[in-house]
């Protein structure tokens, strides 16, 4: 099966492996509109909480929103109670990350999601210990598309330095946005996105190795 393919997986966090119910992330936006004095459509919402528009920076510039204003606003108006209960797993994850265990290989997470939000998730979910190593991009660690939190999410799982284009091991990382596929490219990796909206709704195509719309869609064996 594939995950006997790869000596490690790496995996994004929200969008790929979870995902919270529209409720709660209209709820959040119409909060932080509040707060910032700029009211949130729908399209708008979706956008900025699943980087449809790629990098999310960009997309708030050209909106005339200040990032520097727009993250503190939005982290003070998340509630990680109920974040972690308004989160639920993907199906199609759990299958593959069942796999990946059957097979033997570690499995790490590298998010964007902050550290204060992922913690209650993953215990709500009661799944930490499905994941070998956890890392939450901050600016000390770096941010995706960059290597950097990537490559420290391998050093966590043993495997700093080991890479195939060393002659080492070979890994994954599998996303569901461009800077994923990104990070897993200059790292080195294979990466494998997963379109969990269609390209249509996306507004654009993202490569990678593999482009499944669920984790089922994944050959048995990679060629």
């Amino acid at each position: 099966m594939v995950a006997d393919d790869y000596d490690f997986w790496l995996f994004d966090l929200d969008g790929t492996l979870v995902d919270a119910e529209w409720a709660y992330t209209r709820d959040v936006f119409d909060r932080v509109g509040d707060r910032l004095g700029r009211q949130f459509t729908d399209r708008e919402a979706e956008i900025l909480w699943h980087g449809l528009g790629g990098a999310r920076n960009p997309t708030l510039s050209e909106w005339g929103i200040d990032p520097a204003e727009f993250w503190p606003a939005f982290h003070h108006e998340e509630d990680p109670m109920k974040r972690a209960e308004s989160t639920y797993l993907h199906d199609d994850a759990v299958r593959l990350i069942e796999d990946i265990h059957a097979a033997g290989r570690p499995v790490g997470i590298v998010t964007h999601c902050q550290q204060f939000l992922t913690d209650p998730v993953l215990d709500h979910l009661d799944v930490r210990d499905w994941f070998d190593a956890v890392v939450c991009c901050s600016e000390e660690t770096g941010w995706k598309p960059d290597a950097a939190p990537v490559e420290r999410a391998i050093s966590k799982l043993g495997l700093g330095g080991t890479l195939m284009t060393d002659g080492g091991t070979s890994g994954v990382l599998a996303g569901d946005g461009e800077n994923d596929i990104g990070a897993a490219w200059n790292t080195g990796l294979d990466g494998i996105h997963v379109e969990r909206h269609g390209p249509e709704h996306r507004g654009r195509c993202v490569l990678g190795e593999y482009r499944v719309q669920s984790f089922d869609d994944l050959p048995r064996h990679v060629a």
